[in-house]
């Protein structure tokens, strides 16, 4: 199983090796997707974390036991395909490189699902607003 999970840090767990722990006991694979850490004040990642379903558990329960507060990532960034004019703005801005145009002869921007973090950013300079964020 895969899924995408926001972790919310207080101050004093900043200095765990909290993800470590995840790889090491639990056998979970993880990618940071996004990460806003600070040792003076409360602290974010969104992660996506893949592993058996029991295992998953386990780390939930372990992180849980931290006073890590984790939630599961509820948006996600969408396109719509009959505003998109392939303009390539998008991809300005898409540091994981989600947006991207593969074939420059024809210009059409491509969008890989997979690498999406939910920046947003995207989001604020679609002129034509043909991206979006929608809430499971």
């Amino acid at each position: 199983m895969k899924k995408r999970i926001i972790l919310r840090f207080k101050k004093d767990t900043i200095d765990k090796p909290i993800v470590y722990r995840l790889v090491k006991d639990f056998n979970l694979v993880f990618n940071i997707l996004r990460a806003n850490i600070s040792p003076k004040a409360e602290s974010m990642m969104v992660i996506e974390v893949e592993g058996t379903e029991t295992n998953f558990k386990k780390g939930m329960k372990y992180l849980t036991g931290l006073d890590i507060d984790t939630e599961p990532m509820e948006q996600d960034i969408n396109r719509d395909e009959t505003k998109c004019v392939h303009c390539g703005v998008c991809t300005s801005v898409c540091a994981p490189e989600a947006l991207y145009i593969k074939d420059r002869k024809i210009m059409k921007v491509e969008f890989d699902y997979n690498r999406c973090v939910a920046c947003e950013l995207c989001v604020r300079v679609c002129p034509v607003k043909a991206m979006n964020v929608s809430f499971e």
